[in-house]
């Protein structure tokens, strides 16, 4: 099962990633923000792939991300439409709030850090809901598992969030 997902990481995020492009989506186009579900045997072996279209581009970024008191400009974070990337997660209730958490440790970013941007992905047809929501965040790494975990998420049948 390891090596099924870990295939399945690895052909999405080659398919996904590394486009560092202006992506632009018409209302005929699938949305470059998404989510696929690779199925396990069980619910809980379920892993979700999240494919995001973030960051902008540097050249006009004075900064946007407090790093040891100083504020920089980290490539492929934050707002904007800049880069491609995918993530892998698992899904979790936890208490009345539905978080995830990454599954492949250093396909987002090296850092220690992560600059979420708010966005809606669109779900796939079969889904039971049409969106899955995060809202912006800066998130840390654990320092135990050196997995992000995303909080606050949420589904709805019309997108929460611009993606802009």
């Amino acid at each position: 099962m390891k090596k099924l997902m870990t295939l399945g990481i690895l052909l999405a995020t080659l398919f996904y990633t590394c486009k560092n492009e202006d992506i632009r989506t018409s209302s005929q186009e699938q949305s470059p923000n998404r989510v696929i579900i690779i199925y396990g045997n069980t619910r809980s072996e379920n892993t979700t792939i999240l494919m995001l279209s973030i960051g902008h581009n540097g050249r006009y970024c004075n900064g946007c991300v407090m790093d040891d008191g100083k504020l920089i400009h980290v490539n492929c974070m934050g707002d904007g439409n800049y880069c491609a990337a995918a993530a892998a997660v698992q899904l979790q209730q936890v208490g009345a709030d539905l978080v995830a958490t990454t599954v492949d440790t250093f396909v987002l970013t090296s850092e220690d850090f992560f600059n979420m941007p708010a966005r809606s992905l669109q779900c796939s047809e079969d889904a039971e809901y049409a969106y899955l929501n995060i809202p912006a965040q800066l998130v840390h790494r654990d320092t135990a598992t050196l997995q992000f975990t995303f909080t606050g998420l949420s589904f709805s049948e019309e997108p929460v969030y611009e993606n802009d």
